[in-house]
């Protein structure tokens, strides 16, 4: 038995070493998806009522728990167990954090160091540059994402025990907190209608958006903000003459933050005018001014890969329709648990666009010239995913001619985005549609730009340059 796993890990160790980084995180996320899907195609993931999930809705929910989407083809709270509902929260987690980044923490928890294969992964998947001190970070993620979650936990706690008793209000507290951190969107309360009845209740909207922001910002962002704190505190309590000069955030963390802030902002205006008079959603005759806030924040918020929701999508009008596509779309920060193409790839691209209709020669940020490298890899992420988007909508439309284009266009936008969010037509998927979405989920989740990588056929770059051919454009 000992020779025969010694031959697996040998074969397994060669194949990794033979593909490339990109490859090998598709085939892990792919693998974890499978490995989901068998834990949800048991009798006892369901409840009494139903016999079992059939392959596709066990195969949908596991790739929207693992690539932290939470769109569902059924309501997690009424179809599925207890166990199911484990089953899914732990989907959750380890898509969120990455696999990698929780291997490397139990590898570093055991005293064991970490091959060169599995520092080159890890690399890619929190999307560094260098291979010093990955599993150390690796380490402080994990107790950054623990430490959040149960916070928002005991917080939560105070409104679901005293609704749902102790134990029940206990686990969806821990449910709802580890699912808004990791930005998925799911809940399991039973209801069908997701957070719609908490549109007025402070504690749960509040906790609900700073986990999601907190999520949304990157691992990075928050480390770097957290030692720049506790160093700004520390000088402050040290006299005078003893304080030493602490350098202020990175560019990174600048540009997410205050593009984190423009984003919401810009979106809780949009969803306070449109929908703040929209009788369907927020503008009731009886809708306060403090659901009207709370719901407008929360959605702009929200809409940014999270997938929670207070008031029907399908309700809202169409410029919240068009809001809500464009901020999924764009998503959340990178090295972080959501989805989309990312804040700083949206602002290289922009920038990039605006260097060239004032004829700069370089795109600059605050002082700072972006590496074209980079711009390459932000123009060609964009390209990509803005036709991936299209791509998987128009095959949709033509399988299923009955559905809305701008309701399939939401929906694909929610799946590449990891947002979760829907207009309620996922139940109506067809299992083509089924394919096509989980494919968009797992690009928005690896990156497409990863994913085509990682599908792209291997071999040689030929070092040949070739004249520049005339063209005209514009």
């Amino acid at each position: 038995m000992a020779a025969v796993s010694q031959s697996f890990r040998e074969k397994l160790h060669r194949f990794v070493h033979h593909q490339s980084p990109a490859r090998v995180l598709v085939i892990g996320f792919a693998s974890l998806i499978f490995i989901g899907t068998l834990l949800l195609l048991s009798p006892a993931a369901v409840r009494g009522s139903v016999p079992t999930l059939d392959f596709m809705q066990a195969l949908f929910t596991a790739t929207s728990a693992v690539c932290v989407t939470g769109l569902s083809v059924f309501d997690p709270g009424s179809t599925l167990s207890l166990y199911g509902q484990t089953v899914l929260i732990c989907l959750i987690q380890i898509g969120g954090l990455g696999f990698m980044t929780l291997t490397a923490f139990f590898l570093t928890s055991a005293k064991r160091s970490m091959s060169l294969e599995g520092e080159v992964l890890l690399r890619e998947s929190l999307s560094e540059t260098g291979l010093h001190g990955l599993t150390r970070l690796a380490v402080r993620i994990v107790g950054v994402t623990v430490f959040f979650e149960a916070i928002g936990a005991l917080l939560c706690m105070f409104v679901f025990i005293p609704q749902h008793g102790i134990f029940r209000g206990v686990f969806l507290a821990v449910f709802h907190a580890v699912s808004s951190f990791c930005n998925a969107g799911f809940d399991v309360l039973g209801r069908g209608d997701n957070l719609v009845p908490y549109v007025s209740e402070p504690l749960i909207n509040v906790v609900t958006m700073v986990l999601i922001v907190m999520g949304g910002l990157g691992f990075f962002v928050i480390l770097e903000c957290w030692d720049k704190g506790r160093a700004r505190l520390m000088k402050w309590l040290q006299p005078k003459k003893h304080r030493e000069w602490i350098a202020p955030l990175s560019l990174q963390s600048r540009l997410v933050l205050t593009l984190t802030a423009v984003l919401i902002t810009a979106g809780f205006l949009i969803y306070l005018a449109a929908e703040g008079t929209n009788p369907l959603t927020l503008g009731a005759p009886d809708d306060t001014w403090q659901k009207k806030i709370l719901g407008s924040l929360f959605q702009s918020i929200t809409t940014r890969t999270a997938g929670f929701m207070t008031f029907p999508q399908g309700d809202m009008r169409s410029v919240s329709k068009i809001a809500t596509v464009m901020l999924m779309f764009v998503g959340a920060c990178p090295a972080g648990t959501a989805g989309g193409v990312k804040t700083t790839t949206a602002a290289i691209v922009f920038m990039y666009v605006r260097s060239v209709l004032k004829g700069q020669r370089d795109v600059n940020i605050w002082h700072h010239r972006v590496h074209p490298h980079l711009i390459a890899r932000a123009v060609a992420t964009f390209v990509i995913c803005f036709f991936a988007i299209v791509m998987v909508a128009a095959a949709i439309s033509v399988l299923q001619p009955e559905l809305a284009l701008p309701d399939i266009i939401f929906e694909t936008s929610s799946a590449f985005g990891t947002a979760g969010l829907s207009t309620g037509i996922t139940a109506s998927l067809s299992v083509p549609s089924q394919l096509l979405i989980i494919v968009t989920m797992l690009g928005g989740r690896v990156g497409f730009f990863t994913l085509t990588v990682a599908l792209a056929a291997g071999g040689p770059v030929p070092h040949v340059r070739y004249p520049y051919g005339r063209l005209t454009i514009g």
